[in-house]
């Protein structure tokens, strides 16, 4: 098939001057919530490198474009309510991205122990509605392996099985 000149090379991203990468940092952190990797990966996209890079990082520190603790926190609270993450799936993604323990523990605290509890009940009752009428075993199983792959904690996730058990 025929492919135009455009179509079939990819273009490299334009390198941006310091006085740009300003700008467009400022404007990409202002757009949301950004961690200090995120912004170091789309610098050195741009070609943006050592030195000019982490003097811009430390401008938006400064300017308050960045912070890895408001960023933490805006993670976790969206990742729970919009992705029903778990604790321990929002570490993880936290520890990826480079933020310091301290960080993580704080973001977590934003979580609510009960909407927590209750998501978690209304997750594991969906999961094991649609699994009606199978063995009782296997029905345990996939809650459970649903449970800990949305990044609950084993002990917890057990008991809401426990409760769902008792209630069926």
């Amino acid at each position: 098939m025929y492919q135009s000149g455009k179509e079939s090379e990819e273009r490299a991203p334009k390198r941006w001057s310091f006085k740009e990468a300003k700008l467009k940092i400022a404007a990409y952190c202002a757009y949301q919530d950004r961690c200090q990797q995120e912004v170091r990966t789309k610098l050195r996209e741009r070609g943006v490198y050592g030195d000019d890079a982490e003097e811009l990082i430390s401008l938006m520190i400064t300017e308050k474009f960045l912070d890895e603790e408001r960023f933490a926190k805006a993670f976790a609270r969206g990742k729970f309510s919009q992705n029903h993450w778990g604790k321990i799936k929002i570490t993880l993604e936290l520890k990826r991205r480079d933020i310091s323990p301290r960080l993580i523990q704080t973001a977590l605290k934003e979580l609510d122990a009960e909407a927590y509890w209750e998501k978690m009940q209304q997750l594991a009752e969906k999961k094991w509605g649609n699994r009606k009428g199978k063995d009782t075993f296997k029905e345990k199983q996939a809650v459970l392996r649903y449970l800990l792959g949305k990044g609950y904690e084993h002990a917890l996730a057990t008991e809401v099985i426990a409760n769902l058990e008792e209630e069926n």
